[in-house]
């Protein structure tokens, strides 16, 4: 069966988008805030200019456009990522001399990836602990990884070995 990266790329960033959804919303659960709050919280952000997120320690109604809305931007970054990252995994395998540096970039990626979104998100910090974004782009990095090494054995030999 012929592997293609875009085809992986595609299953790579919508198990990214699910990994940090489902732990949002697991997130949310556990702080009894209910499943939506962060998405909430962060669709207010980006789409009505919320710079005051203790407005949100009370409760307040889901509005469900900007959870809409900010779904699709995260999916549509997340798609971006996943075509990306098994791009520079296609060239590792095709340039294996280059692997590690693919490697060294990937790892990089991800800590930027943090960053950015710590930095976005700085305002919300109270709501939106640093730790969380550790967490939930490390659980989406590590579920994607799962099925990235499953479709093409002997890939960590090549990027890491």
């Amino acid at each position: 069966m012929r592997r293609t990266w875009v085809r992986d790329g595609v299953v790579v960033g919508l198990i990214a988008y699910a990994a940090v959804a489902i732990f949002y919303s697991a997130f949310d659960v556990l702080a009894s805030r209910g499943t939506l709050f962060t998405v909430n919280l962060l669709g207010q952000g980006l789409f009505n200019g919320l710079r005051d997120p203790s407005v949100l320690l009370f409760p307040v109604p889901v509005d469900f456009t900007v959870v809409f809305w900010y779904n699709a931007v995260h999916l549509v970054v997340s798609l971006a990522i996943g075509l990306f990252v098994l791009w520079l995994v296609e060239r590792a395998e095709q340039f294996p001399a280059r692997a590690g540096l693919i490697a060294g970039l990937l790892v990089t990626g991800f800590a930027i990836t943090v960053a950015v979104v710590a930095r976005l998100t700085e305002p919300m910090r109270t709501l939106l602990p640093w730790w969380s974004i550790v967490l939930a782009n490390g659980a989406a990095t590590a579920c994607a990884a799962v099925y990235v090494l499953r479709r093409r054995p002997g890939l960590w030999r090549t990027m890491f070995g």
